[in-house]
């Protein structure tokens, strides 16, 4: 019996019973592609996610705060927590800066190929001309690593300034200076920590953050002087764009790595961005 004959002799319900059968089946075999492909050292560690607008003023805040937005939204529709560690309001509107610390199953895996750069193209609501403008914002991922990590920190490396919180993650501002910053002399990486009211917990979250960057870099060097020894040429480039959101003259958000497309750009920016991690995630794997 071919396949024209069983479609013949089914009744309606029969044929969209097997229907959801071969849909729910399909996901199956998806999600077991992806559990696959999620397989490296770090990809089940928690992550810290930092978003930075780039130049261009209240238009780049303003949309570094809907990526923000996108990003908790997509936490709270696939059961990850996150906690603001620190955020700096724009001037006039939006942010400068925010960094999340999001915790789940699999949490950096996924997220990981959130870095890069992200560029939006809309009329701009801050321009009463109503012209339309490009805005652009960066996207750092880096694992939580859960083990204790041997790094050598010296204290006369660490430059640790304290300052009064500005409240982030709902909570009022703080009177006294609990928030705390670590620049990293060396690497001049800088870290700060704000969500708590006790200045030694903002000062180790910060210091954990800063440890994990510190050992993602050395592990970066390595791949680097390894695929010198093998005669490879590895891209170990995160700054590049990865991203389109277009909301003028149409309406599209476009991956450019993995050519994932849709017109739905309202439910992208309200957080539903699980089939493009996993279209990613299976390019990378190709």
């Amino acid at each position: 019996m071919d396949n024209l004959e069983l479609y013949n002799i089914l009744s309606e319900e029969e044929l969209n019973l097997l229907s959801n059968d071969i849909n729910t089946l399909e996901q199956k075999l998806n999600d077991l592609e992806i559990n696959t492909v999620l397989n490296n050292e770090f990809d089940n560690c928690d992550c810290y996610l930092e978003i930075h607008p780039g130049a261009g003023g209240t238009e780049s805040c303003d949309w570094a705060s809907m990526l923000l937005r996108m990003y908790e939204h997509f936490c709270e529709k696939n059961d990850y927590s996150y906690e603001v560690i620190e955020e700096q309001k724009g001037d006039e509107a939006g942010i400068k800066s925010v960094t999340l610390l999001i915790k789940g199953s699999y949490a950096y895996g996924y997220f990981k190929n959130e870095i890069g750069v992200h560029r939006l193209v809309r009329i701009s609501p801050f321009d009463s001309n109503k012209r339309r403008h490009t805005s652009f914002a960066s996207v750092s991922i880096t694992p939580l690593i859960n083990q204790d990590i041997d790094l050598d920190i010296k204290e006369s490396d660490l430059k640790i300034d304290v300052y009064h919180s500005s409240g982030a993650g709902g909570q009022s501002v703080n009177t006294s200076n609990s928030a705390v910053r670590i620049t990293h002399l060396p690497s001049k990486i800088v870290v700060t920590c704000q969500n708590e009211r006790s200045q030694l917990k903002n000062k180790e979250q910060a210091m954990k953050l800063l440890k994990s960057k510190l050992y993602q870099i050395e592990r970066l060097k390595k791949a680097e002087e390894l695929a010198k020894i093998k005669g490879e040429n590895v891209n170990i480039d995160f700054g590049s764009q990865i991203r389109n959101y277009v909301l003028e003259p149409y309406k599209q958000v476009k991956d450019l790595r993995s050519g994932y497309t849709t017109s739905n750009v309202d439910k992208v920016l309200d957080g539903d961005i699980l089939e493009i991690m996993k279209s990613v995630l299976l390019t990378r794997k190709e």
